[in-house]
Order: structure tokens, then C-alpha cells, then sequence
């Protein structure tokens, strides 16, 4: 099993930032992909950004290319999303995911085994 834990979620006007946390516990993730996803009321979970544990390898939706930038930490065992020029269709409730398989997170070809409770980003006008 492995448990997520995410945090930094909040309140922030637009054009500001804040940088969400995914910690992780439990089974190692050195093998794992481990992404960020979002949701926003009456609308469909959407992919943000993965990384892969080991190689450092990222991917990112169309949708947060040159704004969001993950990252991971080795010692702290968490997963980074750093967010800039937060814009009001931001707002939703942002979740980390995690997988052995990393079609899973970035292509979505199933449901991935792992998942966190969910912060909440809300930007304001």
C-alpha cells in the first residue's frame, strides 16, 4: 500500500502562486509515477502533471504547460506541483495520484492504484 498525503492547498488571488505537496508513505515509490490531477465542480477529473520517481521523467497537460512545474524530493519522499499565474479556472480540488504504470496517470488507460484525499485550490478575481 502506498498512502498520499497532499497539502498547501488555499485561498489566492489571481496571478499568484502556491505550491502544492504530495507526500508519500508506505511502499516504496522508487518505481512509481506519481501525478497531479483536478476537478472542478460539474466538470471531469483532469491529468496536470506526472512524474516519474526514479528518472525524474515529467509530463504535463496542454492545459498548465509553462505555468505548473512538478518536481519531486528523494529525501522527503514528496512530489512538488508549484503553480504561477493562477487564473479563477484554476479553482478546483487537486489530487496526487500514484502508479507502477505510468500510462495510468499520464494517458489515463486506467484507474490508478493510489490516491490521496484532495486539497482544495480556490483563485480569486
Amino acid at each position: 500500500q502506498v498512502q498520499l498525503v497532499e497539502s498547501g492547498g488555499g485561498l489566492v488571488q489571481a496571478g499568484g502562486s502556491l505550491r502544492l505537496s504530495c507526500a508519500a508513505s508506505g511502499r516504496p515509490v522508487s518505481r512509481y509515477t506519481i501525478g497531479w490531477f483536478r476537478q472542478a465542480p460539474g466538470k471531469e477529473r483532469r491529468f496536470l502533471a506526472a512524474i516519474t520517481w526514479n528518472s525524474g521523467s515529467t509530463f504535463y497537460g496542454d492545459s498548465v504547460k509553462g505555468r505548473f512545474t512538478i518536481s519531486r524530493d528523494h529525501a522527503k519522499n514528496t512530489v512538488y506541483l508549484q503553480m504561477n499565474d493562477l487564473k479563477v479556472e484554476d479553482t478546483a480540488i487537486y489530487s496526487c495520484a500514484a502508479d507502477s504504470m505510468t500510462r495510468k496517470i499520464v494517458v489515463g488507460s486506467a484507474e490508478p492504484d493510489y490516491w490521496g484525499q484532495g486539497t482544495q485550490v480556490t483563485v480569486s478575481s
